[in-house]
């Protein structure tokens, strides 16, 4: 095994991984206890918590209530695995908590943007400015969960897309600010994967078409709605598992040389390069009958 791709042994540390109540959360969570680390798995409710528990195997799962938009629910989860780590210091966050708001942006409640970015940005900072301490102390590494739509936006995902864009901006500068300190930044970018989020995320846009002015929607309805359609149908083609997210979440916690990014199916690397390649005006073109007028 080459000197980049070995691995550094779980046993003995400890890691956070906010949003564990469900979906790829809580299949990182459960697969890393599994492998040999201490996981405090950040939930919202205590009901979460309790069904962690029963589906984690040992003794190395505990809940940790956090949410994530609230600054004294963090200061408090922080004190408590300050608590019961002492000196040893944390060796992983996994920002992985996040909500996912679909729209047409001039149809977008501003609520509900303050609420994309609250959660999957600015919640995340204050989440990584908490426990810095602790991840100094142990040299420990940030993980922070993205999408392939860091890299690329969509249209009527555009609140989801910049939150994702400012997360990937927060990481670079986090990455090298930290250089020094020894803690390392890794991004995760999960792409179509099949979990609880896809049906919130059409629940969400039925809610933004619902409370917009009838004037507005019309322009909106029918290729907003195939959009949803066919984000669905990509979802159940979708051969990426939450189970290789997990696994790509410890492989970026155990790696001697941890990445700088680690894309999670072919959906997120194609978008990457894309990104990178191809001119805006291409990208436009080919996601123009997205946005065609039709019936809905």
């Amino acid at each position: 095994m080459s000197k980049g791709t070995r691995r550094i042994s779980p046993t003995g540390r400890t890691v956070v991984v906010t949003g564990a109540s469900s979906g790829l959360g809580r299949e990182a969570a459960l697969h890393l206890a599994r492998i040999g680390f201490r996981v405090f798995a950040g939930v919202r409710a205590p009901a979460d918590g309790e069904r962690l528990l029963a589906e984690s195997s040992g003794d190395r799962l505990y809940p940790l209530r956090i949410d994530v938009t609230r600054s004294d629910q963090i200061r408090q989860a922080v004190d408590e695995v300050t608590g019961r780590l002492g000196d040893t210091g944390l060796w992983g966050l996994v920002n992985n908590a996040g909500v996912a708001q679909p729209g047409p942006l001039e149809c977008l409640p501003t609520a509900a943007l303050r609420r994309q970015l609250e959660t999957n940005v600015i919640g995340q900072v204050e989440t990584i400015q908490g426990f810095l301490p602790l991840l100094r102390a142990g040299r420990g590494r940030i993980v922070n969960v993205t999408s392939g739509l860091g890299r690329v936006a969509l249209p009527y995902l555009g609140a989801y897309a910049a939150a994702q864009f400012a997360k990937e901006a927060i990481s670079d500068s986090l990455r090298r600010e930290l250089r020094p300190s020894g803690v390392t930044v890794s991004v995760v970018q999960p792409g179509a994967i099949r979990t609880p989020i896809w049906e919130k995320l059409d629940q969400a846009g039925e809610e933004v078409i619902d409370g917009a002015p009838e004037s507005t929607v019309a322009l909106y309805r029918g290729p907003f709605r195939a959009f949803l359609r066919d984000n669905a149908r990509q979802v159940l083609r979708s051969r990426t598992t939450p189970a290789r997210y997990a696994r790509t979440v410890a492989r970026a916690l155990t790696a001697s040389r941890p990445k700088t990014r680690y894309p999670v199916g072919p959906d997120v690397r194609f978008a990457s390069l894309a990104a990178r390649l191809l001119p805006d005006t291409l990208i436009d073109r080919n996601l123009a009958a997205r946005v065609r007028p039709r019936e809905g």
